[in-house]
């Protein structure tokens, strides 16, 4: 079940809202507030999985609004406006979906559904088929074939995507989306990946981020956005 934040300065388009996410069966709806101020605190103490969120209100706009959550943390935001203008400003910043009002059940269906392919559970069970078993990578003039199991993490920069293993540091042209789906590595930041048996020690910072030591002593961030997947993959609370 997503939870879900309503925000509108319109009492009834509110509870127009509410009850087209509720009929749906797939939302529950943890609360409604009419400004963003308000919204914010609730956004903060209910954590919900998805806001929908007007955009013209009073002081603080949707937009306004938006800007001020962490992109890491923050729900998905689908906005919800009798203006189609702020469509372009809204992806930018990051919105999830844009809906016009008065809203039509069978477009909001969709959001619904794509909302639900967001927060399905992740499937942690070993991949049998399509895995990588050998990585090209590049080094030194020459070309390496590493076995996944010889990488403890894999990171990006500007010049590009490394792995890193007990003695070896090379090059690969593959992206961390290929390593993260055909390798046993895992997404712990939005630019680093790691082995899951590499992991020796996972420090827990301030502001809800993390520190790992793979077993050959290299550092590797956590980012709050995949602590807790991290945690939840170790059973840890």
């Amino acid at each position: 079940m997503i939870k879900a934040l309503v925000i509108d300065d319109e009492r009834y388009a509110r509870e127009e809202l509410i009850d087209l996410l509720e009929e749906s069966g797939d939302v529950e709806v943890i609360g409604e507030c009419n400004n963003a101020i308000e919204a914010l605190k609730k956004i903060n103490q209910l954590k919900p999985d998805a806001i929908f969120l007007d955009i013209q209100m009073p002081q603080i706009t949707g937009i306004e609004l938006l800007g001020m959550l962490d992109p890491e943390t923050m729900p998905k935001v689908v906005f919800v406006t009798a203006y189609d203008e702020y469509a372009l400003k809204a992806f930018e910043d990051n919105a999830f979906d844009y809906l016009l009002k008065p809203v039509e059940p069978c477009r909001l269906n969709k959001t619904i559904k794509r909302l639900k392919k967001e927060f399905k559970p992740a499937d942690y069970s070993p991949i049998v088929s399509d895995m990588l078993e050998l990585i090209p990578c590049s080094g030194h003039n020459r070309i390496i074939l590493l076995s996944p199991a010889e990488i403890e993490t894999a990171y990006s920069d500007l010049s590009g995507v490394h792995v890193v293993g007990k003695t070896t540091k090379a090059t690969t042209q593959l992206t961390l989306k290929i390593l993260e789906e055909k390798t046993p590595l895992i997404r712990c930041h939005r630019q680093y990946l790691i082995h899951p048996k590499a992991i020796r020690e996972i420090k827990l910072l301030e502001n809800g981020l993390a520190e790992i030591t793979t077993l050959h002593n290299y550092q590797v961030p956590v980012s709050r956005r995949y602590l807790k997947e991290l945690k939840d993959r170790f059973g840890l609370s």
